[in-house]
């Protein structure tokens, strides 16, 4: 009996133990920074460890060695769009953030981001290599602090901080090509496609046809004659009364559609053609 009660005392302490769980803040904390610049957005994703009375660059980072520019995890930049740094191009993604912290310079180097083990990009090439100055301060930044700032249309700094020292390095935008193109194709007009999605809003949704008619017209005239537009053509005749033009639109509908060898196209045309003749 005694030893049956030491067996269930062994059990329901160790089935406590296993399960028991206990809530601890974390040393480091993880932060995140959202920021939008010109057109694309920035973010990043660190841990924040402290100072907490040590010494950091020189002695807890020692100098020209690599650091994962935060704690625990590799930092992650993310850019919504295309970005410049350090003149090399850096397309719309993520990124790891490495550095080799030294007494007057810093070496930044940018990784295609593809694990969260910063350890693991020691042996790559890094995408962007970049020296900056360390610049000193006189008021103590107790949390490494990374951010966005200065902050314009067509740029930023990305700002590191941390203990007496401060670094930043520019990235920049191509926001004054992308703002000029999108001008260039509003002032243009819609295009063939913008004609054509609204006519064939309007011929599903039982809208105006005659409208519609007047649109998928501009858009066989902006481009090449396709099976389905022509198609919708014919359709938007017959929805104006001209059924004659609807028979005649849905047989160049059928020939493009034979080119194309889509049978699907070519009875459908047929079924029209039939229905049509009937209601002329």
């Amino acid at each position: 009996m005694k030893k049956t009660a030491i067996v269930l005392f062994l059990l329901l302490f160790l089935t406590g133990f296993g399960f028991g769980q206990i809530s601890t803040p974390a040393a480091s904390p993880t932060g995140t920074v959202k920021q939008n610049v010109g057109l694309i957005n920035i973010e990043i994703e660190y841990s924040r460890p402290s100072v907490k009375g040590r010494k950091v660059f020189g002695d807890l980072l020692p100098y020209g060695e690599f650091w994962r520019v935060g704690a625990n995890s590799a930092t992650k930049l993310t850019f919504s769009g295309d970005v410049t740094i350090g003149g090399t191009a850096v397309k719309a993604g993520s990124y790891a953030l490495l550095a080799k912290p030294g007494m007057d310079e810093w070496q930044i180097m940018l990784y295609p981001y593809s694990t969260s083990n910063w350890m693991a990009y020691m042996e790559e090439t890094p995408l962007v290599t970049l020296t900056v100055n360390s610049e000193k301060i006189t008021t103590p930044v107790e949390t490494l602090t990374i951010g966005i700032d200065h902050i314009r249309s067509e740029s930023a700094h990305l700002v590191i901080s941390w203990e007496n020292t401060l670094v930043k390095f520019p990235i920049e935008l191509n926001t004054d090509q992308a703002v000029m193109a999108s001008i260039d194709r509003t002032m243009a007009g819609p295009s063939a496609n913008d004609y054509y999605a609204a006519a064939s809003y309007y011929f599903n949704e039982g809208k105006d046809a005659k409208q519609a008619l007047e649109w998928v017209n501009k858009c066989l005239s902006m481009g090449p004659e396709r099976y389905w537009i022509v198609r919708l053509k014919s359709q938007l005749q017959a929805e104006n009364g001209d059924y004659k033009g609807a028979v005649e639109t849905a047989k160049r509908s059928m020939e493009l559609a034979k080119e194309a060898n889509n049978q699907d196209y070519v009875r459908l045309n047929e079924k029209a053609i039939e229905m049509w003749m009937k209601k002329m």
